[in-house]
């Protein structure tokens, strides 16, 4: 009997799970009242926490316009907004499952990530770089041979060292981090020599730091990486809404004045101003919105 009752229960839960992915996000935004946006905890100027606890970044801005089309397309205009902190390593799971309806960081969009997950159009153009003391003078890939680097764990970026170290024979020591802070802290301190990972964090990073001078970011690339806001799979009609938002905010212009708070402007929490114009590349998006995960669109 009991094992009929498991065999049971088992079913139930299979089913439930099973509805629960067939339930499209805008139904499951409607019948619960709420829509809950990941967000990072520290990728300045994505998505992070500013001095006083609250939710700030890019990524963070546009998702709150994406959040008006979809209380529009609801007509919930008093629809509540939830938040999640997510990491680089669970931050697709929690999409997956259901945890969260909109990812707001710094997520790179490509080809493999589509096949558990997608992404509406690209919000940033970044390229994958290394971040390393001045003084060790690590300017090209190969000056990297037999040293520890670090990167940060669930990324495109370690994975992306790893493969190159394997096939070039570099004898990387290659370690991971939980979080940037984390890896660049591993920089300043010795026990790594450069930290991989996309540039703008990088130069974030450096920016803030107790001596950016120090610090130089690599004049090579390895990559080029778009950032997307995540989605759940297989969800076309609210991908349909969402890209709706993300056009407008191109097309109508008001992505000037979004990027240009966060890119070109002192930024939370401690003034730092990066300095770094919109990029040809990412021009070129705003021209033609794209939700491409294959770099070769972005060259």
């Amino acid at each position: 009997m009991k094992i009929a009752f498991a065999v049971l229960a088992a079913a139930a839960l299979g089913f439930s799970a099973a509805a629960a992915a067939q339930e499209g996000t805008l139904q499951k935004i409607k019948s619960s009242g709420s829509i809950t946006i990941g967000h990072r905890d520290a990728s300045i100027p994505f998505s992070y926490y500013d001095d006083k606890q609250q939710v700030v970044g890019y990524a963070v801005d546009l998702c709150h316009r994406i959040v008006d089309a979809v209380k529009t397309e609801l007509k919930m205009p008093k629809l509540e907004t939830k938040y999640q902190l997510v990491t680089s390593a669970n931050r697709i799971p929690l999409m997956a499952n259901g945890t969260i309806d909109l990812e707001c960081g710094s997520t790179t969009n490509n080809l493999e990530r589509q096949k558990q997950v997608w992404f509406t159009i690209t919000h940033f153009v970044t390229a994958n770089r290394w971040v390393a003391k001045k003084s060790a003078k690590l300017r090209k890939l190969g000056d990297l041979k037999g040293k520890t680097i670090v990167s940060t764990a669930g990324t495109t970026n370690i994975k992306q060292i790893t493969e190159i170290n394997g096939q070039q024979n570099l004898g990387m020591n290659i370690i991971s981090a939980n979080g940037h802070p984390e890896a660049f802290q591993m920089v300043e301190t010795g026990r790594a020599v450069a930290f991989v990972m996309d540039d703008i964090l990088l130069y974030s990073l450096a920016a803030q730091s107790r001596n950016p001078k120090d610090y130089e970011i690599s004049p090579e690339a390895l990559s080029v990486e778009p950032y997307g806001i995540m989605l759940r799979k297989d969800d076309n009609e609210f991908k349909k809404v969402v890209d709706a938002a993300m056009s407008h905010i191109y097309k109508s212009g008001q992505i000037n004045a979004i990027y240009a708070k966060w890119f070109q402007k002192p930024v939370p929490p401690k003034g730092i101003n990066l300095n770094v114009p919109m990029s040809e590349q990412f021009k070129k998006v705003v021209q033609n919105p794209t939700s491409s995960g294959d770099p070769n669109d972005y060259k």
